[in-house]
């Protein structure tokens, strides 16, 4: 099931095309990456999806029909750009915040003392704004985000401003709610992140979708025939590659007899003819297709489309 779907949008600021006839959709209970470089589109499209802005021509859909207004309280929404009030105290900050969001003082202390004690943060609960670091901050803001527990959340750089503990700590939160089955759009550079913990994507790049797709799938799509091996031979494996039209041998390791290869394959060749030429020369350890990072399919797909 789909709980968000774009559908041909596009936005312009005077002479500046920011989204030109945008189309992607979400699924339901998924964590879905919204890529790009900066100045691509993705904070105009996260505007539109939060109401804060309306598109020009196109339209979004909400659980299967056309957003409104009351959608917005089964949304969450942590912007790039923190939105707390520095001289005010944190706990009623987010106290406040959470009954905008329409919980009782009641259920929203519940709550909040709980989270507070999750994130080890109960003695900033009087402290001001001003007094906590970028990332003190930013775990505020996260559970002011998610207090009143949205099917429906936008997280835009949610680790900037952390250690990798305190980054760790967000992921995990962000997959718990996932297994409850709260969608996440995630919009972020850190693509190890992605990695972790996106099912789909997309890359906007100059106003325009570039690639959209499931993860997993992506990856199969860009994989480019290299392979890592670990091979325990008493003979230098550089030997079998030589004036070879089949392989290249691109990185080689040795450490006594065990040998750590990086095998780049030519077209029409396979897997299997690889370890086929292996074989009668040592014990194969370690054989293992080297997918490309999602790093990697960034930069090849925003240099194609410059």
């Amino acid at each position: 099931m789909k709980i968000v779907e774009v559908q041909n949008v596009t936005k312009k600021y005077a002479n500046h095309l920011a989204l030109d006839s945008i189309s992607l959709s979400v699924e339901k209970g998924s964590v879905f990456g919204l890529l790009g470089p900066n100045g691509a589109g993705k904070t105009t499209l996260i505007r539109i999806l939060n109401q804060i802005t309306a598109p020009d021509s196109g339209v979004v859909l909400f659980q299967g029909r056309p957003i409104q207004k009351e959608d917005i309280e089964k949304i969450g929404y942590l912007p790039e750009e923190r939105g707390l009030y520095k001289k005010m105290k944190v706990g009623e900050q987010a106290l406040y915040l959470a009954q905008l969001k329409g919980l009782s003082k009641q259920v929203a202390m519940e709550r909040l003392v709980s989270w507070f004690r999750k994130f080890e943060i109960e003695t900033w609960w009087n402290r001001k704004v001003e007094e906590l670091s970028k990332g003190m901050q930013q775990k505020v803001q996260f559970v002011t985000t998610i207090i009143h527990e949205p099917e429906f959340l936008i997280l835009d750089e949610p680790f900037s401003g952390f250690d990798p503990i305190n980054t760790n700590i967000i992921k995990e939160e962000i997959i718990n709610l996932r297994k409850k089955g709260t969608t996440i759009i995630l919009s972020t550079h850190n693509m190890a992140s992605v990695e972790e913990i996106c099912d789909d994507i997309v890359l906007i790049n100059q106003a325009k979708k570039v690639l959209e797709g499931n993860l997993i799938a992506l990856k199969q799509q860009f994989k480019n025939h290299k392979f890592e091996i670990v091979i325990e031979s008493d003979s230098d494996p550089r030997n079998y590659f030589q004036n070879s039209d089949q392989f290249s041998l691109m990185d080689v390791n040795q450490m006594n007899n065990q040998y750590h290869l990086l095998v780049q394959l030519h077209e029409q060749i396979s897997g299997n003819q690889l370890l086929q030429l292996l074989l009668p020369h040592g014990n194969v350890v370690t054989f293992k297709e080297v997918l490309p990072t999602m790093n990697e399919i960034f930069i090849k797909q925003i240099n194609d489309t410059k």
